[in-house]
């Protein structure tokens, strides 16, 4: 947690908030931190999904479920809503309509600051300081902000269209490449044979897997990348191109390196080796996750 984080007076002297609540609710599942207001994290806990395309009530369960999660698992009572002060980085929010709906269906928190997940990793990366970040997990997005606190966001367009050098991105190609190994435009390899093994060896199989597959099931077979690549010239290639694409982010947020940056995400962790060399050595490892981005997000009012 960031030392240096003074939390808004205005929460300090109320005396019915008791809890700080950092949530980073994506697509893949729901991640909580429960703190004092001296930030001293007391709880934490994972649940389902609430990325606001989903759906705003099914976030809003999501979060509230995983929030009694994390007080039963700090063998801390259940307060009531209105005790807590929430910051939450939500997948979606950048779209306005969903992101008013989610205010408006606040089921009684008595504090409540809602941004997108991608500026919650920003944040919580360098410590509510000027850098930059790319994301990689589900979905992708680069954001950076500068000392005079503008922030500028890339890609983050969305599957399938956008979310380059994401989990969903390389399962999406994945499937592209196995196709074209059913139908004889391409040899048999490591990467076609764990995807079919997987989504169904048969065509018929892999054609109904593909009519009902969305974001999160092809981002289910970007391990599978990973698990090839050392035997599979194309799963390789893959994921140098992903490197590439994480670049070019990084580039057009910061295109005279004058700022820190850090690759975030788990699956960004993992596409590190693959990056080009000069962006390699400019990442920094993030001080903090989503979480804690979203707690400084609630804390100091942002």
């Amino acid at each position: 947690m960031n030392k240096s984080a003074i939390v808004n007076p205005k929460i300090v002297e109320d005396y019915t908030i008791k809890y700080l609540v950092g949530v980073d609710g994506g697509g893949s599942g729901t991640r909580i931190i429960v703190t004092d207001k001296k930030l001293k994290i007391l709880a934490s806990a994972q649940g389902d999904p609430s990325a606001l395309g989903q759906g705003i009530e099914k976030a809003w369960r999501a979060i509230v479920d995983t929030l009694a999660r994390a007080f039963h698992y700090g063998s801390i009572p259940v307060p009531m809503l209105s005790e807590c002060a929430i910051g939450l980085g939500l997948s979606g929010a950048n779209n306005v309509i969903w992101k008013n709906e989610f205010y408006m269906r606040n089921p009684g928190f008595k504090n409540i600051i809602v941004d997108t997940d991608g500026f919650t990793t920003l944040l919580g990366a360098h410590g509510g300081k000027p850098g930059s970040i790319v994301a990689v997990g589900t979905g992708s997005v680069g954001m950076v902000m500068n000392d005079k606190n503008e922030r500028k966001d890339v890609s983050g367009w969305g599957f399938p269209s956008g979310d380059e050098a994401s989990g969903a991105w390389l399962g999406l190609r994945a499937c592209a490449l196995t196709q074209k190994t059913i139908d004889g435009r391409r040899a048999d390899s490591a990467l076609s044979d764990a995807v079919l093994k997987y989504c169904g060896k048969e065509p018929s199989q892999f054609l109904n897997w593909l009519g009902n597959a969305g974001q999160n099931s092809f981002a289910q077979l970007a391990p599978l990348v990973f698990q090839a690549a050392p035997h599979d010239q194309d799963a390789r290639e893959l994921l140098f191109t992903a490197g590439k694409e994480i670049e070019q982010m990084a580039k057009t947020l910061d295109p005279n390196n004058e700022l820190p940056l850090s690759i975030c995400g788990r699956l960004g962790e993992a596409l590190i080796p693959y990056l080009p060399e000069a962006t390699r050595k400019r990442n920094q490892p993030a001080l903090g996750d989503s979480t804690i981005g979203a707690l400084l997000l609630i804390a100091e009012e942002r």
